[in-house]
């Protein structure tokens, strides 16, 4: 390898960390309202039920995972018109006042209604914020990787996803050895929200000095003549088998990640009998493990292609869900609990690995951003966001087992689309773009499309 290759390298493994790392957090602050939630809620909502405070702590964290398709849609706009390291530098912004409001918000005996009204606001900007990074996150990653190394480079953005889950959850372990409960529930909490703007502020400065990908720039000083411009719904919807392809891939990879991540530990603890801290353990260490999977599957991806990845995932997913959480269900021994969550995990890889790249290789540069963000944010706050909830409904009434085929039944109809598509590894519109190619569609076109150019 020459110095001038070695370099490049270095180079794009330098970006693809700041990127990496500005997930992370991102994703922290997300899920530290989730974790520390059972703490907090008492300090933002009138004394009383505390399951009343629970639900409406649990609702605001609704409305934020509401917020993430018009994140999508403004930060996938703004990446498209302005380069995707303003827009990651934008978003993790917006994530810091999130979680800064929140740490220095007084209680509601302190400030009455003001209170919730600003912890709603807060949560409202830290939905924005996630909707976008996502976005713009999978389109940098996939930019700036190296030609060949795609899939394993833009699979850290999983990698960081899970990790910034985990270090929300090590966070609450290592604050539980020093503070007692009661001074958790009175101000303890407030620390992991102080760590999370912190943590914000150095990524800010991060990201203020990566490159920006080679496409963008390339695209950064062409508009198109006669017709929509970059970044913008108009041009977006010129993109419609794009766009339906992504809800497609998205659909059952969103209810099987969701159901074997955030719902498993409430499963464990519910259905199969196993108790909170055994069940805590179970899940932090698969999901260590199942972060560590994600390199390992995008590199496969950039050998056998992505779309055989996918077809595991559909495949196997359609056919062993229903069996999976059905003996799970009934397994109390935490061993067997933790390798049959492994064993699911193992699976849902086949699709968060390549989930990123997959997207961003579906549109040109001019909309990539917006055409990865805001399909996806959509399918997410529809299907995956509510997987935990419809899990809960089914098992309220007393039928819990119709979940299983629920989650099986939106694999299958992803696989419908895996078996359909062609392999985007092969049709990649980010390796057209470099070349100067004309876009390549995804699917086999029924009609002509015109692609206009700047």
């Amino acid at each position: 390898m020459t110095a001038t290759q070695l370099t490049g390298e270095r180079r794009v493994v330098a970006n693809v960390l700041r990127g990496s790392i500005g997930n992370l957090v991102e994703w922290y602050d997300w899920y530290v309202y989730i974790t520390f939630g059972v703490y907090f809620a008492k300090s933002f909502f009138p004394k009383g039920d505390s399951t009343a405070q629970l639900f409406s702590t649990a609702a605001v964290f609704a409305v934020g995972f509401l917020m993430r398709p018009i994140g999508g849609w403004a930060l996938g706009w703004y990446a498209d018109r302005f380069g995707r390291r303003s827009a990651l530098t934008l978003s993790v912004t917006v994530m810091a006042a999130g979680s800064l409001l929140i740490a220095l918000t007084p209680s509601y005996e302190t400030i009455g209604l003001a209170a919730p009204a600003i912890l709603l606001f807060a949560r409202l900007l830290q939905g924005l914020s996630v909707g976008g990074e996502y976005a713009t996150s999978a389109t940098y990653l996939s930019e700036v990787a190296s030609p060949g190394k795609r899939g394993f480079y833009s699979s850290f953005q999983y990698v960081t996803l899970v990790a910034g889950q985990l270090f929300a959850i090590g966070v609450q372990l290592i604050l539980l050895q020093f503070i007692s409960a009661a001074n958790m529930d009175a101000w303890g909490w407030r620390i992991p929200f102080i760590i999370g703007a912190i943590s914000a502020i150095t990524v800010l400065w991060l990201r203020r000095s990566m490159d920006e990908s080679e496409q963008y720039k390339a695209e950064a000083d062409t508009e198109p003549t006669g017709g929509p411009k970059r970044g913008s719904l108009a041009m977006l919807f010129q993109y419609p088998r794009e766009c339906l392809l992504v809800v497609g891939l998205t659909l059952g990879g969103t209810v099987a990640f969701y159901t074997y991540t955030t719902y498993m530990q409430t499963f464990m603890v519910n259905t199969s009998g196993i108790s909170k801290p055994t069940a805590a353990w179970i899940n932090f260490i698969g999901l260590l493990i199942f972060a560590a999977m994600q390199p390992l599957s995008g590199g496969l991806s950039d050998r056998i292609g992505r779309r055989k990845l996918l077809l595991f995932f559909g495949v196997a997913g359609s056919l062993l869900t229903v069996p999976l959480l059905t003996v799970l269900s009934k397994t109390s021994n935490p061993i067997g609990a933790f390798f049959l969550m492994l064993g699911a995990l193992v699976i849902v890889t086949g699709y968060t690995s390549i989930n990123a790249i997959v997207k961003a290789e579906l549109f040109p540069t001019k909309i990539r951003a917006l055409g990865v963000g805001l399909p996806y944010a959509l399918t997410v706050a529809i299907f995956g966001g509510t997987a935990p909830m419809i899990a809960l409904k089914f098992k309220d009434l007393g039928h819990e087992s119709a979940f299983f085929w629920y989650v099986a039944a939106c694999i299958a109809i992803s696989l419908g689309t895996y078996a359909f598509m062609r392999d985007t590894k092969k049709t990649s519109t980010i390796d057209a773009d470099t070349a100067g190619a004309a876009d390549v569609p995804a699917v086999e076109p029924v009609r002509e499309v015109t692609t206009v150019r700047g």
